[in-house]
């Protein structure tokens, strides 16, 4: 039987809060976790180290919480979803009748791009939904930026304050809508200048190549050259497999950096939280492991078609 507001609830609640100082934020987790302890149920805190540190302090020793260190978690919203995944069908095949999950997804604020992390918040609804998860996902008002905050009240059902206020989001969309609205695509200030390289209809080793002759520039670890190799590859051969023509190939690198964005004339894949998971429609598994490898995917739809741009770094 499922506790707290959650009650009476299938799938996943997915709920929001929004705070403005330290004191705000234990407002607002501590009776979460203390709650889902008390009733015996799975309580997961995944945070970075400063708020990790302060729950820690207020909850003491032997709390009952188990935390993660969300640095590592959150470093890919398709990682995260595939760990997530696997440890609510853990506790689901433990006897669990719910999981609740406290956790900061990164954004702008915190210096990382925010379109997939968007992304990510709105097919939290669909993809935990076959699980009994109770989330609560805080976001600090003095470093997430108004675009943020806005998409956190579009993408979650609920809104708690941290006088124990819940209701429901006012702005909330079904996540089907939010995805196929275009959240603006990050773009990095060396994308400014005039591309590296551009390749018309592209073969898959002709990606490659494009990625040896940027690699002179970026001087990537082997690791993140092979992983955008592999992820090149993928998506240059979605594009002519699946797209339309013309394909073009773009480049752009700097020490420590390479971005490829690969456009093809068609309209994109039709599951617009495709690469969060690994769908099985055309290009699927292909879309999702370049998710994995990858230090930031961009899916955009445009007036010059549908552009899918991969970031390699130096992590």
């Amino acid at each position: 039987m499922r506790s707290g507001p959650a009650a009476g609830h299938d799938g996943i609640l997915h709920e929001a809060a929004f705070y403005g100082s330290d004191e705000e934020f234990l407002a607002v987790v501590l009776p979460f976790l203390r709650e889902g302890v008390a009733a015996g149920e799975p309580t997961v805190s995944i945070f970075g180290e400063r708020n990790q540190r302060l729950l820690r302090a207020a909850l003491g020793e032997g709390s009952g919480v188990r935390f993660i260190d969300g640095g590592p978690h959150y470093l890919r919203p398709a990682s995260a979803i595939r760990s997530h995944r696997e440890m609510l069908a853990g506790y689901v095949a433990g006897g669990a009748a719910q999981i609740r999950i406290a956790g900061d997804v990164p954004h702008p604020g915190v210096g990382v791009p925010w379109e997939w992390w968007a992304r990510y918040e709105a097919a939290a609804n669909e993809v935990y939904d076959e699980f009994p998860m109770y989330g609560l996902c805080p976001y600090d008002t003095r470093t997430a930026p108004p675009e943020v905050l806005e998409d956190v009240r579009r993408t979650h059902t609920h809104v708690v304050t941290a006088d124990g206020d819940r209701r429901p989001s006012p702005l909330y969309v079904r996540p089907r809508d939010f995805l196929a609205t275009a959240v603006a695509p990050w773009t990095l200030p060396l994308q400014a200048a005039p591309p590296a390289l551009e390749l018309a209809d592209p073969s898959p080793a002709q990606g490659r190549h494009a990625v040896g002759v940027l690699q002179l520039i970026a001087g990537l670890g082997d690791e993140e050259r092979q992983g955008l190799e592999l992820s090149v590859t993928e998506v240059v051969t979605n594009a002519t497999r699946h797209g339309a023509s013309p394909v073009r190939l773009r480049g752009w690198a700097e020490p420590g950096r390479i971005v490829v964005a690969v456009t093809d004339a068609g309209p994109g894949p039709a599951d617009p939280a495709a690469g969060l998971m690994p769908a099985g429609g055309p290009g699927g598994l292909g879309l999702w492991l370049t998710h994995q490898l990858c230090a930031y995917v961009s899916l955009h739809h445009g007036p010059d078609g549908f552009t899918i741009r991969l970031v390699a770094e130096h992590p």
